[in-house]
């Protein structure tokens, strides 16, 4: 019988098992930006602890300035074997607005072979078909072919400041040969793909005020400048007709993608299909490039949230003393998010009219872009298991989203990086109704385990 084969009748005899232990993973609301959900989230990562534990892992709980780290590891391969150090997050985002759920978020319901709740992907879904990958391989051959360390964090979604601040201490435990981020997707239920790189991130604020206190827009209106009208003005002059972004040097450091590395990506875009399920159409961003192209290998600048003036039921005509937006920045290679967040701030603030004051807030815990080598052993072990699990020829992606730890950590480590994943752009993460099919986790399960055995 073939490993493949092997690996999926193993995992066929203890799926339903497996289920239930992934329904209570998703039912701990572990909501890393709020602090009164700090309970369960130590709560789920006690969970973890055990569940490692019973994998063969020697564990330990990493304090941090915010939430533990979880960290385990089996070196009974050997210093002849290489180290694999695999990273996942077990915290989640806010589930606002509620009232869009059609099931509750932290009570995990399946419908049409989806497992709906918050965290179903991004990514407890990728986290635990992890788990039932170390599983088998422990099955199948009493103990681990190469050396394993794993590392899961509780704060990647608020940009892993905790890991960030430990890391030169625990770089001797990171140690490794390559490190896995399962974290990232692929392009359709079955197309198999590898993710090359992603986009950096850089997060700030913007506060425009006016004036001290709200005024009567009946007394006031036409003598003193809207804050509303000023904010609106200064985000709507952060892109061009052709959707380029406007702040000076923005692109400096940016090239553009080489038909060599265009050659090697998927690029399929179907407008339809994307209409269908979004209800968007594809139109944004820089009107020359394809929307692949755009949201791989090209930055942004995007309006993320929008405050200011009276929003309430019915009507209150105020000139507001201040208006507000949040602003969020991906990048790409050679952009340092620490020269480009002066950059926007400084061209923000440049933009104000006259009798307006502006302030903006450069957030900690930005990210640069990451790339990894397609010819790497580590690279080329994982695309054989992707394709010998879904039967057909690895395809290779960007991208769009960040992951700003990736550098850090594997600098930290000394490891190259693969970017591995199943996640489909219409999982809801992030949003309303996420979900995770229940035949990617059989699917991440058996490619984790045979990209391991072919390391």
């Amino acid at each position: 019988m073939k490993t493949l084969d092997q690996l999926r009748h193993s995992y066929k005899q203890s799926e339903a098992k497996a289920l239930e232990a992934f329904q209570k993973f998703l039912s701990f609301p572990s909501i890393s930006s709020e602090a009164e959900y700090t309970p369960h989230l130590l709560e789920c990562a006690g969970w973890l602890r055990e569940k490692m534990n019973s994998l063969g892992l020697t564990t330990q709980l990493w304090k941090t300035s915010g939430h533990p780290i979880l960290f385990g590891e089996d070196l009974s391969a050997g210093p002849s074997k290489p180290t694999l150090l695999i990273y996942n997050h077990y915290d989640v985002q806010p589930v606002d607005p509620l009232e869009l759920w059609k099931s509750p978020p932290f009570e995990p319901a399946i419908r049409n072979g989806q497992i709906y709740a918050r965290g179903a992907q991004d990514n407890k879904g990728q986290c635990f078909y992890v788990m039932q990958a170390l599983k088998l391989l422990r099955e199948k051959n009493g103990g681990y072919p190469i050396n394993i360390k794993w590392l899961i964090e509780g704060e990647e979604e608020t940009g892993s400041e905790g890991l960030e601040g430990i890391l030169a201490e625990k770089s001797q435990e990171l140690k490794a040969d390559y490190l896995a981020i399962v974290d990232l997707g692929i392009p359709g239920p079955n197309i198999p793909a590898i993710t090359l790189g992603t986009r950096g991130i850089l997060t700030m604020d913007i506060v425009v005020k006016g004036s001290n206190t709200d005024l009567h827009s009946g007394v006031h209106g036409g003598i003193v400048f809207n804050p509303i009208h000023a904010l609106v003005h200064i985000l709507s002059s952060c892109r061009d007709k052709e959707g380029k972004i406007t702040v000076p040097g923005f692109y400096d450091s940016v090239s553009p993608i080489n038909d060599r590395e265009k050659e090697r990506l998927f690029l399929d875009f179907d407008e339809k299909e994307y209409h269908q399920a979004f209800g968007a159409l594809p139109t944004g961003g820089e009107t020359r490039l394809t929307p692949f192209e755009r949201a791989w290998t090209r930055p942004t600048l995007e309006i993320n949230g929008i405050h200011g003036g009276y929003t309430g039921d019915g009507f209150k005509t105020v000139i507001p003393a201040q208006a507000s937006a949040k602003i969020s920045c991906r990048l790409v290679p050679r952009q340092d998010p620490k020269q480009i967040g002066p950059l926007v701030a400084e061209y923000l603030k440049s933009l104000a009219p006259e009798g307006i004051e502006v302030e903006v807030n450069v957030h900690p815990g930005s990210g640069s872009a990451c790339r990894s080598d397609i010819r790497s052993k580590g690279v080329q072990a994982f695309s054989k298991a992707y394709e010998e699990v879904f039967g057909q020829p690895i395809s290779y992606t960007y991208e769009g989203g960040s992951i700003p730890i990736i550098n850090a950590l594997s600098e930290a480590s000394g490891s190259e990086v693969i970017l591995l994943g199943l996640g489909l752009a219409d999982d809801y993460m992030h949003a309303p109704n996420e979900h995770f099919g229940i035949d990617r986790l059989e699917k991440g399960a058996l490619i984790m385990a045979l990209g391991i055995l072919n390391i």
